[in-house]
């Protein structure tokens, strides 16, 4: 009961995107927030279609807990293909969003 409420009061403390407010465009981080608060909620299709790299950042972040849990042989070919991923996914939605 108590994590439901919580959910549906975080919606009203998200941060403001100052690039949004003082230039009036979208930053590439835009949508991360309210991703992360779809993927609280169960909405995993409406967090991918607000912010599509939320699921490559998950596991980079996963994987890099468990490489901190347990060493993991080819970790850093991992990690390198992880972020490269992230980053990729993030700069194609940044560009798309022009459109």
């Amino acid at each position: 009961m108590q994590l439901a409420v919580l959910l549906l009061a975080i919606e009203d403390y998200l941060l403001p995107c100052m690039s949004k407010q003082l230039l009036g465009m979208d930053c590439p981080g835009c949508g991360l927030q309210r991703a992360v608060v779809f993927l609280f909620q169960g909405e995993f299709l409406a967090a991918f279609k607000m912010y599509p790299a939320i699921y490559s950042i998950l596991l980079l972040f996963g994987f890099l807990s468990l490489d901190f849990l347990f060493k993991i042989k080819y970790a850093n070919k991992i990690i390198i293909f992880l972020m490269i991923s992230s980053v990729g996914l993030i700069l194609i939605n940044f560009i798309l969003k022009f459109f």
